[in-house]
């Protein structure tokens, strides 16, 4: 089912969740063991459990932050940084890294927190990952939301990468490649590393202020040696993934029967065909596009998305394990 809700700036008085907390909950952090390494977490709120899967796949979680926790008054958000990557690096190295140990460690995290059934909420590269997780687990899934999700094919990565240039400012496109072939790029220097993602976001958040808050977030827990062996994580995963031409999820998502909410942004610089193909391959999907709103529409749209999850809980049923 598609929906296109009223733009953000009109949702101020709209949904009765629109009131976020004056104070928010300490956050509880830990570490999940897992095979060859250890999971850093983020937990914080009451009600709802849902897994948050960042996006990437060569960040941590910390650039949803703070804004994603302004849910957490509904619901309990557990955050976690992906093996090799942020707080989740000591002691993995990059080739050890695959879409299996990816899968693997989200049931780690499911067993850890002892929830038969998990809600995922996957943000980008983390929908795809997401997607993945259901095709494999499906019993074990409640609910799948997809928020800017990712490709769920090599043909939807190929037009991803062919709109791209054209939904970008003139001279963006070479001012990266001059950048990321450059020596400091290519040694992980922290400041061209940001310079990179400064211009690769902006034309998908149209605030100065919203764009600064997630470049300065991006690499919160990486250093150079961080930076690199997140990068040589995505490269491994992209080559399993999107680089494989016969790679696509969506025959298989055909077979899902999961409550499942697609949330896309008007102006996110991935088409939002993407995310409307994989709505109608998996049964029942509501695909609800965001009118002015980009690649972060948790940042962007907050009244909206929070109206958006509360009533698709509400009306697929809360998985109520904690």
């Amino acid at each position: 089912m598609y929906r296109r809700p009223l733009g953000c700036s009109q949702l101020a008085d709209f949904s009765m969740h629109a009131n976020f907390p004056a104070s928010q909950p300490d956050p509880r952090e830990g570490y999940v063991p897992v095979e060859n390494g250890q999971l850093y977490y983020r937990e914080i709120g009451q009600g709802q459990p849902i897994i948050v899967l960042h996006g990437g796949p060569d960040f941590d979680h910390n650039y949803l932050l703070p804004d994603m926790d302004r849910l957490s008054d509904s619901f309990r958000l557990i955050y976690y940084d992906q093996r090799g990557r942020g707080r989740s690096a000591a002691n993995v190295r990059a080739e050890d890294v695959t879409i299996h140990t990816e899968i693997q460690d989200l049931e780690s995290l499911r067993h850890y927190f002892q929830m038969e059934s998990i809600a995922v909420l996957g943000h980008s590269w983390g929908g795809l990952l997401a997607m993945e997780y259901a095709i494999r687990h499906p019993d074990r899934l409640s609910h799948l939301i997809l928020m800017n999700t990712a490709p769920a094919s090599h043909e939807d990565y190929m037009l991803l990468r062919q709109e791209l240039p054209r939904r970008r400012a003139a001279g963006d496109v070479e001012m990266l490649k001059v950048l990321s072939s450059s020596t400091q790029y290519q040694e992980g220097d922290l400041e061209t590393d940001a310079e990179y993602y400064r211009i690769h976001f902006r034309a998908t958040l149209r605030q100065p202020e919203h764009l600064e808050r997630v470049i300065q977030n991006l690499r919160l827990n990486m250093n150079k040696e961080g930076i690199l062996r997140a990068r040589a994580i995505e490269k491994r995963l992209y080559d399993e993934t999107w680089l494989s031409g016969k790679y696509n999820l969506l025959p298989k998502l055909k077979l899902l029967g999961i409550p499942t909410l697609i949330l896309h942004g008007d102006y996110d610089f991935i088409p939002v065909d993407i995310a409307a193909h994989i709505a109608e391959a998996i049964s029942g999907a509501r695909l609800v596009v965001l009118r002015e709103c980009g690649h972060f529409c948790y940042l962007e749209c907050q009244d909206q998305v929070r109206k958006e999850l509360g009533d698709f809980f509400d009306n697929s049923g809360s998985s109520l394990l904690m």
